[in-house]
C-alpha cells in the first residue's frame, strides 16, 4: 500500500511539473498579445544611413497570438494597414520575432528549419542557450538583419517595417507600449 501511494504522489508530481511547465511554455506568447499604442516614425535614408526627414504619426499594432510560436502583428494608423506573421522566441528579458515561411526564405535565400540537425525547431538547444540565440546559430548568418521585438519588462513592442514606394525603399518604425 505504501508503494502505491508513493507512486501517487511521484505522478502527481510528474503531472504538476509538467502543466507548469507547459503554462510557461504558452504564457509569453500569451503575455505578448494585445493592444499596442505608438508612433510610426518613417525614415528616409541615404545609402550611409543619414536621415533626410523623419516625421512620426500615431499608430497602432495589435498583436494575436495564432499558434505555438507564432504571431499575428496588425499594425495601422491613417496612411498605413498592414498584416503580417512573425515567429516569437525567448531572449533573456526580451522576446525578438523573426519572419515565418516564405517571407523567411525571400529574406534569408533558405528555408526556416533547414538549420536545425536533431528534428525540432528547439529540441538540439544547448543550457545556456536562449531560443533566440539557438535561432540565430541554426538558421542565420552573422550579417543577417533582424527587425524588432519584444520588452519584457517594459511591456514595448518594436518593429521596422522596409517598404518601396516609387522604386525607392524606405523604412517605417514602430514603436508602442502595451494598452
Amino acid at each position: 500500500m505504501k508503494k502505491k501511494g508513493l507512486v501517487t504522489i511521484i505522478v502527481a508530481i510528474a503531472m504538476f511539473g509538467l502543466a507548469a511547465c507547459e503554462k510557461s511554455e504558452s504564457s509569453i506568447g500569451e503575455s505578448l498579445e494585445g493592444t499596442y499604442i505608438g508612433t510610426l516614425t518613417n525614415q528616409d535614408g541615404l545609402k550611409g544611413g543619414s536621415v533626410v526627414s523623419k516625421t512620426e504619426d500615431d499608430a497602432i499594432a495589435e498583436i494575436t497570438k495564432i499558434g505555438k510560436e507564432t504571431i499575428e502583428v496588425h499594425i495601422y494608423n491613417v496612411e498605413l494597414d498592414t498584416t503580417f506573421l512573425l515567429n516569437y522566441y525567448r531572449n533573456i528579458n526580451n522576446v525578438e520575432v523573426c519572419f515565418t515561411g516564405d517571407d523567411f526564405e525571400n529574406m534569408y535565400g533558405h528555408m526556416l528549419g533547414q538549420g536545425h540537425m536533431n528534428g525540432g525547431m528547439m529540441g538540439d538547444m544547448q543550457d545556456d542557450e536562449t531560443e533566440w540565440g539557438h535561432h540565430l546559430n541554426d538558421e542565420h548568418q552573422n550579417d543577417d538583419v533582424h527587425f524588432g521585438g519584444f520588452d519584457m519588462e517594459d511591456h514595448t513592442f518594436r518593429y521596422r517595417l522596409t517598404m518601396m514606394e516609387g522604386g525607392i525603399p524606405h523604412d517605417l518604425q514602430f514603436q508602442g507600449v502595451r494598452e
